[in-house]
């Protein structure tokens, strides 16, 4: 059985050799560097709903319009 998520789990990451702090929390999942503030954030909402991928997506197809 799952334990229910109901208070906020912070986590250190590192990705290439950089230090990233990984806040879980009821309402989404945020990743921001070491010792910063701000970083992108997403709701479990956005996840579920497929917008996160649709976004994703039209990011890689604009990018790949303006090489």
């Amino acid at each position: 059985m799952a334990t229910r998520l109901d208070k906020t789990l912070k986590r250190e990451l590192e990705v290439e050799g950089k230090l990233y702090t990984v806040t879980i929390s009821p309402e989404g999942v945020k990743i921001v560097p070491k010792g910063a503030r701000k970083g992108p954030e997403i709701t479990w909402q956005t996840l579920l709903s497929g917008d996160a991928e649709l976004r994703r997506d039209l990011n890689v197809s604009v990018d790949a319009y303006s090489e």
